[in-house]
């Protein structure tokens, strides 16, 4: 597949194609984190990033095609799981990146946007998707790793544990105004390992 023949937004070249990829992507981030989705306009993201309305446009089309890109490269830009040796130990790091990002006024302000667009628009909510199973699958291995070790039952849906432990953070982010801190994190990491230890989340 060549560059005319892919969809907008998913070709990976380098040199000023990626640099100007990359400003149009940030510039998108802020817009969505300042004003939200309803008000995304292509015009206006091409002001910001500085660059050409018309490249805007031919290479994206839609803000759905755009915020699609945005939430891949997001997944593809999120920092690899940590290994620490325990599944305690994992899910709090797991937990703690989570809480980070969500607390983050421009990141969290970004992901309420996006969630928002996502229950309205279908491509959107692919997207969505799409960032949620391949950020899961990067640190679903920590469970596996836990039930080698024999922390965890035979039978543990690894996916499971990890939506587990980012749940209650979201839950807070979307229906409270109360500050996600640390101590949030490790009690969401603590009761989700408590809960796969017990055979909460076998098949």
């Amino acid at each position: 597949m060549n560059a005319e023949e892919a969809d907008p937004g998913t070709v990976r070249p380098g040199g000023r194609t990626a640099r100007v990829r990359a400003a149009v992507l940030t510039a998108a981030g802020d817009a969505l984190a300042q004003q939200g989705f309803a008000h995304l306009d292509l015009a206006d993201i091409a002001r910001r990033a500085e660059v050409g309305k018309t490249t805007v446009y031919r290479r994206w089309g839609t803000v759905t095609s755009l915020m699609a890109d945005l939430l891949m490269d997001m997944a593809e830009q999120s920092l690899p799981r940590t290994d620490t040796g325990s599944l305690l130990g994992d899910l709090k790091a797991n937990a703690r990146l989570v809480q980070r990002t969500l607390a983050d006024p421009r990141q969290g302000a970004l992901f309420k946007a996006v969630i928002a667009a996502a229950t309205c628009d279908s491509r959107t909510a692919d997207a969505l998707h799409r960032f949620y199973d391949i950020r899961i699958a990067e640190w679903a291995p920590c469970v596996q790793q836990a039930i080698e070790r024999g922390e965890a039952p035979e039978g543990t849906d690894t996916h499971e544990v990890i939506r587990a432990v980012s749940a209650p953070l979201y839950y807070r982010l979307l229906t409270s105004a109360v500050p996600l801190d640390e101590a949030v994190a490790d009690r969401a990491a603590e009761a989700a390992a408590a809960a796969a230890r017990a055979g909460a989340y076998k098949r």
